[in-house]
């Protein structure tokens, strides 16, 4: 059995392990930043517009698609997106894309979830 094995099933962790956990929580406090600073640079980058999106608690918005890609940035509580079979659990500072015509669903945590989404027009 490998030292990392043996660390982790007695419930100690590593100086990697916490490393990675601090790396992570710098980033998610330091990647929301602003509203304006993300329509911003948005915008720049060619969006077409920019949005914040809250959902409530336990919402489920079934399969669909959009006639815009997406790119969002996860601000507040958690939800879950599946596409294609695969699903991802996001959290603040957590961003994610969905292609013009991609269908998708979405599901919404206990405490719902706020995104800042900039949308894309397919040309």
């Amino acid at each position: 059995m490998s030292m990392t094995k043996r660390y982790r099933r007695s419930g100690l962790v590593t100086t990697s392990a916490l490393r990675d956990i601090y790396a992570m929580a710098e980033t998610q406090a330091t990647v929301v930043g602003s509203f304006e600073s993300f329509r911003a640079s948005s915008l720049k980058a060619g969006a077409d517009e920019v949005v914040e999106r809250r959902w409530g608690p336990g919402q489920i918005v079934e399969t669909h698609t959009h006639t815009f890609d997406a790119d969002a940035l996860v601000t507040e509580g958690e939800m879950w997106l599946t596409i294609g079979g695969g699903t991802r659990q996001l959290r603040p500072g957590d961003r994610f894309h969905i292609a013009s015509g991609t269908p998708h669903s979405e599901r919404y945590g206990p405490q719902g979830a706020t995104y800042w989404v900039a949308r894309r027009n397919a040309r």
